[in-house]
């Protein structure tokens, strides 16, 4: 079976970080790209990163740039989200989802429903 489970999430201040993890299990990890979505309260999900686990390529949402950093572990089939300089915006519901590993500005519209997604981890930032 294909597992993403998705951690890391809590409750910090504003200008702090967190870090999420993804461990995923049940699909050839080289074969697929990693992204990290998240979705506030009243608002649709929004694509925050993208990594394309073959060769590192990595893509962010403008909202995120220079913040926050997406990374593998291809040993442990795990992915990160490195969440620095958090601001309240950034409060939301984050997911991890894997699809079959693509390139371009258009990586969002691959993820569709059918793709792999995990559980979600909630992320808080207080202002």
């Amino acid at each position: 079976d294909v597992q993403l489970q998705a951690s890391g999430g809590g409750l910090v201040q504003a200008g702090g970080s967190l870090r999420l993890s993804c461990v995923t299990s049940g699909f050839t990890f080289d074969d697929y790209g990693i992204a990290w979505f998240r979705q506030a309260p009243g608002k649709e999900r929004e694509g925050v990163s993208y990594i394309a686990t073959s060769d590192g390529m990595t893509y962010y949402a403008d909202s995120v740039k220079g913040r926050f950093s997406i990374s593998i572990d291809k040993a442990k089939t795990t992915a990160y989200l490195q969440m620095n300089s958090l601001k309240p915006e950034d409060t939301a519901v984050y997911y991890c989802a894997a699809a079959p590993e693509m390139y371009g500005s258009d990586w969002r519209g691959h993820f569709t429903d059918d793709e792999y997604w995990g559980q979600g981890t909630e992320v808080t930032v207080s202002s």
